[in-house]
This record gives structure tokens, C-alpha cells and sequence, in this order.
């Protein structure tokens, strides 16, 4: 009999891997740019301003909610690099770059830790889990962070597939729609699709 999980354990994968106020407080403003830019004629500073008003909004009511800031001040980390870029160039399409480097990145951390049989899943989940890094010496478990981690590399060179064709054309508002398209649902897809994996397998008792 397969072991089915708990959904504690679900809520725990989910919120670890950014969960949904992580998603809005990164995605809004990027969906803010891009409205912005357009209703203003194209006006990069106008959409800039808009998007880092709106992150430092977000940031701030995490606070007086006392929720955790964590992804809200990343965002807004992010989303000043990205303003910076886009306001240096002159180029609106430059405001989406660091998240094709991003994707990149993660693409290429999540495949050579899935080579090296360190999984970067397990390296994050296994702690949350309350199984640490016991999940090495065990095969089956080992074998599902791996999966479940192929789905990852899939969903960061899906973007980039994409996106990088569209950023390079220039086309803002395609490559605006595409990010949007991409991020939260497909995330979705992708930590569900996590879980699915995970559950399946017990997790590694500590001794």
C-alpha cells in the first residue's frame, strides 16, 4: 500500500516552495508594469514607478498583517533590479531580463544537483519535512526529490523556450502576457505536480 502523505505535509511543500502570496507579491507588480506601460503610452518611467510603488505596498502590508516579508522583499529586491536594468537601457523589454536569468539559473541548478544526486528538492524540503538529509540513504526517496525535480528543469526551460524568443523580438506586451501566463499557473502546475510525486513515497523516519 502506497503511502499517501498528509496534508500538512502538502501546506509545508506549497508555502516552501513560495506558495501563493509569494506568487502575488512577485507577480503583481510585473502585471502592473505592463498595464502601466501601455496606458501611458509607453512611458517606461511611468510603469517603473508603478511597479515599485506597488511592491513597496505589498511589503508594507505584509508587515502590519505581521505575515512573513520574505517573498514581498524579494520582490521588491527584484523588482528594483529589474526597473534599473529597464530605466538604463531606455528598453521596456529589459524589465523582464533578470527573470530570464533567473529561470536560467534555477534551470541549470535543479539539473546538475539532479545529476549529482544531491536533488535540490530534497536539499530544501527534507528539513521542513522533518527527514533532514536521511532521504540519501534511501533509494526510493532519493528517486522521487529526482522526479519531482525534472519537473522543475522542465518548467524553467519552458519559459525560457518561450520568453527568450519574444525578448528578443522586442514585443513587450507578448512577452509581458507570456510571463504572466507562465508564472502563476504553471508554478502551480509544477508544485501540485511536486506533491503528486512526494506523496507517494514515505518520507524518511529519523532513527
Amino acid at each position: 500500500m502506497s503511502y499517501q502523505g498528509h496534508s500538512e505535509d502538502k501546506d509545508k511543500v506549497l508555502n516552501a516552495l513560495g506558495g501563493k502570496k509569494g506568487l502575488i507579491d512577485s507577480g503583481l507588480p510585473s502585471l502592473v508594469f505592463l498595464i502601466v506601460f501601455n496606458l501611458s503610452g509607453k512611458n517606461i518611467t511611468s510603469a517603473i514607478y508603478a511597479a515599485i510603488g506597488l511592491s513597496i505596498v505589498l511589503t508594507f502590508i505584509r508587515i502590519v498583517k505581521r505575515e512573513t516579508v520574505q517573498h514581498a522583499f524579494s520582490g521588491l529586491i527584484g523588482v528594483g533590479v529589474c526597473a534599473f536594468i529597464a530605466r538604463r537601457s531606455g528598453n521596456a523589454a529589459d524589465f523582464y531580463l533578470p527573470g530570464l536569468w533567473i529561470n536560467a539559473g534555477y534551470a541549470l541548478l535543479y539539473a546538475l544537483t539532479n545529476l549529482f544526486k544531491w536533488p535540490l528538492l530534497g536539499v530544501v524540503l527534507g528539513p521542513i519535512l522533518g527527514e533532514n538529509l536521511l532521504w540519501r540513504k534511501d533509494p526510493a526517496r532519493l528517486k522521487a526529490y529526482t522526479k519531482a525535480g525534472w519537473l522543475w528543469v522542465g518548467m524553467f526551460a519552458a519559459r525560457l523556450i518561450v520568453q527568450y524568443p519574444l525578448y528578443k523580438s522586442g514585443n513587450v506586451n507578448l512577452l509581458g502576457t507570456a510571463r504572466l501566463l507562465m508564472g502563476y499557473p504553471l508554478f502551480i502546475l509544477t508544485a501540485w505536480g511536486t506533491w503528486l510525486i512526494l506523496r507517494k513515497t514515505p518520507t524518511t523516519k529519523i532513527s
